[in-house]
């Protein structure tokens, strides 16, 4: 694959470089934070080449690409001229609290995923190889693989206060100081000895802030304030010395005395309402995340998970919440998966669901999900199915994860730990129930198998059949019929949003090709989806790059829901004025579901009234 080229059709089709506010990656998605979001072309994305599904959801564009996704992260970082991270200073269109919280959960977690996964599974490799006896405890090499293990979580604060200065747009070096004073072995000092401690009289309460999440977070986003605040009121001749002093004595005490002491409340207090809850209702929380994932991660309100789950295993030792709930989710996807692969006749749907499947049982979801069992729907609902009896079983067990990381069967060693075996069986036992329950459950719901292409069989009895129920499409305007390939944009030319003709028009009354019900008209008015009642459905799109007008010279007499027969009045557009301000006035007729019928035959080089046919559907 031309990973450069696609990352050009990708960063052309978000609207640009001057669209993209924010850009970084996860393990399987590009995420995007633009300016304006509806720039971006959501259907051509999903239809290149190298795209297996794209997502608006919780402040974030994201372009799932899947495990590859570093390979086209990298040019088109360079195409765009992004920094690691990328923020242009502009965040376009104001989202809503809701919105912003999970876009800033989802901004700070997600750059350190690679580090406590990859620390976590040193700690899975470790567990395994105490299990077999094959190091023993006491040796140094289990020293020092041990700390190695636990570097990435002990310094947690470090990592977080780097990407939430990104996140909160301030020094990062200025926060990892912040984060400096709170993991400084002085401090570790005070608190072992246990005697009180005051800074300028107020009191310093002694906690322990090593695998620590809420409090750093809490003093970047401090900081983000008194960093401005130093850099206005330092003299520009010693602002070098100045700036950097004032922001670290003003953030350091206020962490130390106020936010560093409200963070531990806060993540001790989500560890206790977490314990109470498996006190009373054990299976409760496993079982809606194990069923509920997938929706979660379509909206991006997964990230909510993910600083509980490192809280409980830093407070609590061990986490049975987010592990167990995602680990069960994460082994049905791939099940469900697997199980289109074995079942498909399609032999490019089987290399996918082949591949995915197996990625998403090791703990990487986004490719199953997207590419396979959300675009066939059935599957998806098997592997909900799947995820909720086994998130069910492992609640009930009380099932819970010592490390953390990217839940699937490569992680299991991660249950090891606790009281015995039966922790680690359970888990086991769980993984096989999510993967058996959502492989039946897919074979029996079962999915409709796409044909590949060049390949349907069709009876003689069944063409003729469907050559009878032929639907014909009558001109919207009147004008010269033209082949669709000479659009010159490549978007309809192609043929990429399916087939049709394109009229270039003598006048800018637009009529109703069809007898059925207006789908959608575009709020710029440019753009009319309509259903037949045949259910064909087509899009009427007026002039090209016409949506940058706005709606300005364009006057609807249809809204979403009419509905209309042939010749009935859609849109007026005083196409004079279009062309004046340099725009294409040429207007494809497209038959946007063309892949459910025989052939789409157009009607062209000739001119046409409004009324005659122009495409015949078989």
């Amino acid at each position: 694959m031309n990973y450069a080229e696609l990352a050009k059709q990708i960063l052309e089709k978000v609207g640009g470089k001057e669209n993209v506010a924010f850009l970084t990656h996860c393990a399987t998605r590009l995420r995007f934070t633009l300016k304006d979001e509806t720039k971006a072309d959501m259907d051509a994305l999903k239809k290149t080449k190298g795209v297996m599904g794209v997502v608006n959801k919780g402040g974030q564009f994201q372009v799932i690409i899947g495990s590859d996704v570093a390979s086209v992260y990298k040019p088109l970082t360079e195409l765009g001229n992004f920094a690691d991270g990328n923020d242009n200073k502009n965040d376009g269109e104001k989202k809503g609290k809701l919105v912003q919280v999970f876009d800033t959960i989802a901004g700070i977690f997600t750059p350190i995923i690679p580090a406590i996964t990859g620390a976590g599974m040193i700690k899975c490799v470790l567990a395994l190889l105490v299990s077999f006896n094959l190091i023993d405890t006491s040796s140094q090499t289990y020293y020092i693989l041990n700390f190695m293990g636990d570097a990435a979580f002990y310094f947690l604060p470090f990592l977080l206060a780097n990407s939430a200065a990104k996140k909160f747009k301030c020094n990062a070096y200025l926060a990892m100081t912040i984060a400096g004073v709170l993991l400084h072995p002085n401090f570790a000092a005070l608190k072992t000895a246990g005697d009180p401690v005051s800074f300028l009289g107020l009191p310093v309460t002694l906690a322990g802030y090593s695998s620590s999440v809420i409090p750093i977070i809490l003093g970047v986003w401090f900081m983000s304030f008194v960093e401005p605040i130093a850099d206005k009121v330092s003299p520009k001749v010693v602002k070098f010395f100045t700036k950097p002093l004032i922001t670290i004595l003003v953030t350091a005490p206020v962490l130390l005395i106020v936010l560093g002491p409200l963070g531990t409340i806060l993540g001790d207090g989500i560890a206790s309402a977490i314990a109470f809850l498996d006190s009373y209702a054990s299976w409760l929380v496993p079982f809606v995340v194990g069923t509920f994932s997938p929706l979660l991660v379509m909206t991006g309100m997964h990230y909510g998970l993910i600083p509980i789950g490192i809280n409980n295993v830093a407070t609590a030792g061990f986490d049975t919440v987010v592990g167990p709930g995602m680990l069960a989710s994460n082994i049905a996807q791939g099940g469900a998966a697997l199980c289109v692969a074995l079942k498909s006749k399609n032999k490019d749907l089987k290399q996918l669901a082949g591949s995915s499947g197996l990625t998403a049982v090791c703990g990487i979801t986004e490719p199953a999900m997207y590419g396979v069992n959300l675009a066939l729907k059935k599957p998806l609902y098997a592997a909900m199915i799947g995820g909720g009896v086994s998130g069910l079983y492992l609640g009930i067990t009380g099932v819970g994860r010592f490390v953390s990381g990217s839940p699937g069967l490569l992680a299991l060693p991660g249950y090891i730990g606790g009281n015995g075996s039966a922790n680690i069986i359970n888990a086991c036992i769980g993984a096989v129930i999510a993967f058996v329950v959502s492989f039946i459950a897919a074979w029996i719901i079962g999915f409709d198998d796409p044909v590949e292409e060049g390949k349907e069989e069709i009876s003689a009895t069944e063409t003729v059949d469907r050559l009878v129920e032929k639907v014909e499409i009558a001109c919207p305007v009147n004008g010269e019929v033209i082949a669709l390939d000479k659009v010159e944009d490549e978007t309809f030319a192609s043929g990429i949003m399916g087939k049709g003709v394109a009229i270039i028009p003598v006048d800018g009354k637009v009529v109703s090709p069809i007898n059925g019900t207006v789908q959608t008209i575009f709020k710029t008015k440019h753009a009319i989806g309509l259903l037949s009642d045949e259910g064909v459905e087509v899009l009427i799109h007026i002039g090209m790059d016409t949506v940058q007008l706005n709606g300005e010279h364009f006057t609807a007499h249809i809204k979403d829901g009419d509905r209309v027969k042939v010749g009935d009045p859609l849109v007026d557009v005083d196409l004079e004025a279009v062309r004046a301000k340099g725009y294409e006035t040429v207007t494809p007729v497209i038959i946007t579901n063309s892949d459910q019928y025989l052939d789409i035959v157009g009607k062209c080089d000739e001119k046409a009234k409004v009324g005659e046919t122009v495409i015949t559907v078989l």
